[in-house]
């Protein structure tokens, strides 16, 4: 326990040690010197201060006097803050309709010097912020000072950057064409589609320094399809769509826009059609065995999409690998859009292919047609067997036996082939993907002439 007291009482016998060595012991000698002074003065003055209890008063006295004085100043030393105001904006007084201003930033750091009690006060009290007066200057290049306006002249201030170095141009103006650009159009209902923006104005006017001027060679109206309030078929109006300046290689020019936004008159459609699926056959089944049925899940399909792409589509091809297959199976198949369709009513189908036994038939005197000739040539066959093959039809025997032969044709394909005598490869195609077709004659000989 009194190992405890002692480990509690050392730090107050430093204290009292540290005020005994450097605040009471000088202050007693210095009294002591008094009272020497005045010993041969005064004998009543000498019994007063030769008492040891009048000695340890004036002492303790003196030592709080000095506590006080220091304790003040420490307290106005450490009563010192700084603190920074971020991203404070700068504006600039001049003459808006002359002259441009570049270089000048838009927002400086301010760092506040002062007693917190007085930040505080100068952070809640309204203020002019940062401004810059470029009134009276002409076009070229000026270094200036910026100033902020604070009430509270307690503290001190200072601006991140001070000076900055800007160049006034003349401001002048031109009048462009205005188009539209149709902004995050895959956030668009995949069965709707933007068939016409109309702009309430056909033209703006720029405005700004003459060189940033020629670098602007489009201004256009973002049509954001993500500010729809809820798209649907038929026309909505859009207000206050912004403009915006670019250069050649898409890059944003910060030049003023008069007006700055416009109104969009947007008519949304939904194109669509039914048609057929179409199911095509991929690779080789097993030897001696071919298709006798395809059977879709569905036999038709509704697309979406641009009109123009929509009206060109007859049928959705749906390609299943048959290689190798040799007994009946149900294939599962995600269905391709075409390029320019947006949506299908049905994302999957479901196809089963019935296997039979294959057989042959050969059809003769099928005619050869010709392809992608040329419009200023004219093809004859050199010969009656060039004009003419023999094809080789091979399926189930079912679809064989019933098959026509007007459906069958045979034809070269004479593109790149230019005048003179040509041994061109027979192809050959038919209606019914089931069946596989080839010609016996694989190459006829042809002559191209000038008309």
């Amino acid at each position: 326990m009194k190992k405890i007291i002692r480990i509690i009482c050392k730090p107050f016998h430093y204290i009292g040690s540290f005020f005994d060595k450097w605040l009471i012991t000088p202050i007693t000698k210095i009294i002591l010197r008094i009272t020497s002074f005045f010993k041969s003065n005064s004998k009543s003055l000498e019994r007063t201060f030769n008492q040891k209890s009048t000695l340890i008063v004036i002492s303790l006295i003196l030592a709080f006097g000095v506590f006080v004085w220091i304790d003040k100043e420490s307290n106005v030393m450490i009563d010192q803050y700084a603190e920074v105001l971020y991203k404070q904006p700068v504006s600039a007084v001049y003459n808006e309709e002359l002259y441009v201003v570049e270089g000048l930033p838009k927002t400086v750091d301010i760092t506040l010097v002062g007693q917190k009690r007085h930040i505080f006060l100068a952070k809640q009290s309204p203020s002019k912020g940062v401004t810059v007066d470029l009134t009276g200057l002409k076009p070229g290049n000026h270094k200036v000072t910026l100033k902020y306006s604070q009430r509270l002249k307690s503290l001190d201030y200072r601006l991140d950057p001070s000076t900055v170095t800007v160049t006034i141009y003349e401001k002048a103006s031109e009048t462009r064409a205005l188009t539209y650009d149709v902004l995050h159009k895959d956030n668009l209902d995949s069965k709707l589609y933007i068939k016409n923006v109309e702009l309430d104005r056909d033209d703006v006017i720029i405005k700004g320094a003459a060189y940033k001027l020629k670098k602007v060679a489009t201004v256009k109206a973002l049509v954001d399809v993500d500010e729809f309030a809820n798209p649907k078929e038929g026309e909505m109006i859009l207000k206050d769509v912004p403009l915006v300046a670019y250069d050649t290689d898409g890059n944003v020019i910060d030049v003023e826009i008069v007006p700055k936004a416009v109104d969009a008159n947007i008519t949304i459609t939904s194109p669509s059609k039914e048609v057929p699926i179409k199911v095509v056959p991929k690779g080789n089944l097993a030897f001696g065995k071919a298709i006798k049925s395809l059977t879709p899940s569905i036999s038709n399909i509704t697309v979406y999409g641009e009109e123009s792409v929509v009206k060109d589509i007859d049928s959705i091809p749906v390609t299943i690998d048959v290689k190798g297959l040799e007994s009946d199976k149900e294939f599962n198949v995600t269905i391709k859009k075409p390029t320019g369709i947006t949506d299908l009513s049905q994302n999957t189908i479901k196809i089963k292919v019935a296997v039979d036994n294959s057989t042959s038939k050969t059809f003769d005197d099928i005619s050869v047609a010709t392809e992608n000739l040329n419009d200023k040539y004219k093809v004859q066959a050199l010969s009656e067997s060039d004009s003419k093959v023999s094809v080789v039809v091979k399926g189930s025997a079912d679809i064989v036996n019933s098959i026509d032969a007007s459906v069958i044709k045979a034809y070269i394909n004479l593109k790149n082939y230019g005048p003179g005598e040509h041994e061109v490869p027979v192809k050959v195609s038919g209606n019914d993907l089931r069946l596989s077709y080839s010609s016996k004659t694989k190459k006829v000989k042809v002559r191209i002439t000038e008309k």
